[in-house]
């Protein structure tokens, strides 16, 4: 997966806005204000994903591309490698996974208008 194609993939998610809070380096992903996904810019290596606690063990325990997450809660985000070591088809599930987190996470009202 490269940068378009992570991009495009988190954008098509209802919600979902891009915005650059940390700086020009670092695309940050939310999803009605609350951030689900991280990056890089210059450097697409990693990407900064939630997860639940008890996958996100499993996951660091079963690929060397998934670590604690890079200056995050440890305990609720990992970050993947970019570089192969994590298949396509795991990163997209993973994205997913840590959008419909956040997205569950919402208040109600909110969630109800954003699947109408």
């Amino acid at each position: 997966m490269n940068i378009e194609e992570f991009h495009e993939h988190c954008m098509e998610k209802p919600g979902v806005t891009a915005e650059f809070p940390f700086g020009k380096e670092t695309l940050v992903f939310k999803v009605f204000g609350k951030m689900f996904a991280l990056t890089g810019v210059e450097m697409f290596q990693s990407m900064n994903l939630k997860c639940d606690p008890e996958r996100a063990i499993e996951l660091r325990e079963r690929y060397d591309g998934i670590k604690p997450g890079y200056h995050m809660n440890k305990t609720h985000w990992n970050t993947v490698s970019t570089d192969g070591s994590v298949d396509d088809r795991l990163l997209v599930e993973l994205i997913n996974h840590s959008y419909d987190l956040v997205f569950a996470s919402l208040p109600k009202k909110i969630r109800d208008e954003a699947t109408k």
